[in-house]
């Protein structure tokens, strides 16, 4: 398993991309994703929500378990990723690319957040 290196990550298990104009992507870890196995249902933040750094923001639903989703950053919700709804699976095939979860437009980046090499010593991954 490998984290990208350009994705910055939480203790929570969530990544997060790039800013770019003031946006960023969020989604979960590789980790995270094959810890919860079958991803089944996702309840995302909806577009307009304010969502913050640490807090609840959603959840994923597996044949496994139910686990909270954490915002890794502090902002307004921009998109949601229908496709995830839709779909829910693609949570665990493609975690760093078409199972991205929200974008939020960034008010305040926490300072905590771990570059790959930290998160993949942190997850033991």
């Amino acid at each position: 398993m490998s984290n990208p290196q350009q994705l910055r990550y939480s203790k929570e298990h969530e990544w997060l991309s790039a800013v770019e104009d003031g946006v960023a992507t969020v989604g979960i870890t590789e980790h995270a994703a094959n810890a919860l196995g079958d991803v089944v249902f996702a309840q995302l933040p909806e577009v307009g929500d304010t969502v913050t750094a640490g807090e609840t923001c959603g959840e994923l639903e597996s044949t496994k378990s139910v686990s909270d989703l954490y915002s890794p950053v502090t902002g307004e919700v921009t998109a949601s990723n229908q496709d995830v709804v839709d779909d829910p699976s693609l949570v665990n095939s493609a975690p760093f690319e078409g199972g991205w979860l929200f974008k939020v437009r960034v008010a305040e980046e926490p300072k905590d957040l771990l570059s790959a090499d930290e998160y993949t010593e942190f997850s033991g991954n």
